[in-house]
């Protein structure tokens, strides 16, 4: 049995895992999902919200693991996944991307191309551009567009704003660190916010060992949770 930590991506909380979670559980894993600082009921103002806060979240829930764990990153949760196995090389046995940002040392989420996604011109950002978030009116189509209506409406109640700082910030990765851990890529055909290209590029700038493909949207946690769940059962 493995222990698994998920994490989730931009404007999510530890609620978006929740199948995921049960299912697991359910096989005899242990699974942890955390709230990034200013997501689900983390009361930090996410105004306020740093990388290294985010990172100091991941490595605060691989401590408290029994075992070095499967670390799961979605989405955004890509870069703070690469980011933790610097710091935490040794608490980490797998890291696994699930349409997530995947980026070598001096990248940052922003650097990446996204010129084909459909959140592109479909995010709100006040002027101070401390935070920003998704357009409501393009969520459905853009993360959710494979999903039933009772996941989506929770989404839709339960996504919060991003902060810009963490999106703006390159990851600091070595060969010695970040390197030394395994890396699985899954991949989500049918993704219209990091695109199957999208994917596909960051995976040839970076190589992982191992990729799977699943024929679903952005988030397979709601829309393909036995399929998704099956893959991280059988890493």
């Amino acid at each position: 049995m493995s222990s698994f930590v998920l994490v989730h991506g931009a404007c999510h909380g530890a609620w978006c895992w929740y199948k995921v979670k049960a299912r697991l559980e359910a096989r005899g894993h242990t699974v942890l999902a955390l709230d990034m600082p200013g997501h689900g009921i983390d009361r930090m103002s996410i105004e306020e919200v740093t990388l290294a806060h985010i990172v100091a979240r991941v490595g605060e829930t691989i401590a408290a693991a029994a075992e070095p764990v499967v670390l799961v990153g979605h989405s955004y949760g890509g870069i703070a996944i690469t980011q933790a196995a610097e710091y935490f090389t040794d608490k980490i046995r797998k890291l696994v991307y699930v349409a997530a940002v995947l980026v070598p040392n001096g990248v940052a989420a922003a650097g990446i191309d996204t010129c084909d996604s459909a959140l592109t011109r479909h995010t709100i950002a006040p002027a101070d551009r401390k935070v920003t978030q998704f357009d409501h009116t393009i969520v459905n189509e853009a993360l959710y567009g494979e999903c039933g209506a009772d996941d989506i409406a929770l989404a839709r109640t339960l996504l919060v704003p991003e902060a810009v700082a963490g999106l703006m910030t390159p990851v600091q990765t070595s060969a010695q660190g970040f390197g030394r851990v395994p890396r699985i890529y899954i991949e989500c055909a049918k993704d219209r916010a990091i695109t199957l290209t999208s994917q596909r590029k960051l995976q040839a700038a970076l190589p992982c060992e191992q990729v799977f493909t699943l024929d679903s949207d952005h988030s397979p946690f709601f829309s393909r949770p036995d399929e998704l769940s099956a893959i991280l059962a059988d890493i």
